[in-house]
């Protein structure tokens, strides 16, 4: 896997060591990250995930010594380091390197990698009910893409391959629907697309909010509300938004085959027609 990280001013190619046994990151886990994408010569909202990064930082009490527009210059530059065209992952991230369980906010170090990843083919994915739940804001800090809160998507997702599927449906601790294990979950019915309100279980993703502005200025009725395990086995159609496959169809949950359905296909295509339109290019040299 060809990849390139940003670090103290300097690329570095492969996988550079930037922690030892006494950074507080490894150990207590004060990190953060936000993850963007550069695909067929594009790299929509890269922005906002920049935004978002520094906007979790703050959220661990981490301080930041790059700010958005800082942190998209140096992306575009490691994205201009691949072929065009190439499928990358772009991945900002804050960690603390000292302190003890709370950091120490003038220790905040920052590095970017950009490396291959493909984007997973739209073949769809089957899903199941995870025990596992997402945490709610007052015993996990959810207003933040913090590292320390994918080890439980992690159990989620691991429970659910180990039963024959492809990824896990988590609820919150209400018994509601939040997501998938690592992306977020719609689904259609009576004519129109619903999805999870935000309610701070969760992080309402950047593609996810983009894919709602889209279909509805495309006239499509999109409902954020509460939703119930039951709504979703019974729907016309289940898919994901997330910025590693973008917008993936589910076609098996639990033991019910569904087929991609038009407001999926619609989704998709909207997405991927704004991915392409000028405002996602990836341009050279911006400040």
């Amino acid at each position: 896997m060809a990849s390139w990280t940003y670090f103290e001013g300097e690329w570095h190619e492969g996988n550079p060591k930037l922690m030892g046994p006494l950074t507080q990151a490894a150990w207590l886990c004060c990190t953060v990250f936000d993850g963007a994408r550069a695909f067929e010569g594009r790299a929509p909202d890269l922005d906002q995930h920049c935004q978002r990064v520094v906007r979790s930082a703050g959220a661990l009490n981490l301080r930041p010594g790059v700010g958005p527009a800082e942190i998209e210059a140096v992306a575009r530059e490691g994205i201009a380091r691949f072929p065009a065209g190439a499928e990358l992952y772009i991945r900002p991230m804050f960690w603390a390197e000292s302190g003890g369980v709370e950091p120490d906010p003038e220790s905040t170090r920052f590095c970017l990698s950009v490396y291959d990843s493909p984007l997973p083919k739209p073949t769809g994915f089957s899903a199941c009910l995870s025990r596992f739940r997402r945490p709610s804001p007052e015993v996990a800090p959810t207003d933040a893409k913090a590292g320390c809160l994918y080890p439980n998507s992690a159990r989620a997702q691991l429970d659910a391959r180990t039963r024959g599927f492809d990824a896990a449906i988590m609820l919150d601790l209400n018994g509601n629907v939040a997501e998938f294990a690592s992306s977020n979950l719609f689904i259609a019915r009576e004519g129109a697309v619903h999805t999870p309100v935000v309610n701070g279980t969760f992080l309402a993703g950047i593609t996810r909010n983009r894919v709602i502005e889209l279909l509805r200025s495309a006239g499509v009725t999109v409902l954020e509300r509460t939703i119930t395990y039951p709504e979703v086995l019974s729907a016309d159609e289940v898919f994901s938004s997330g910025n590693y496959a973008k917008v993936v169809p589910v076609t098996r949950i639990e033991d019910r085959a569904l087929q991609p359905g038009p407001f999926y296909r619609r989704a998709r295509e909207l997405y991927w027609d704004y991915a392409h339109d000028e405002r996602a290019a990836p341009r050279r040299g911006v400040g």
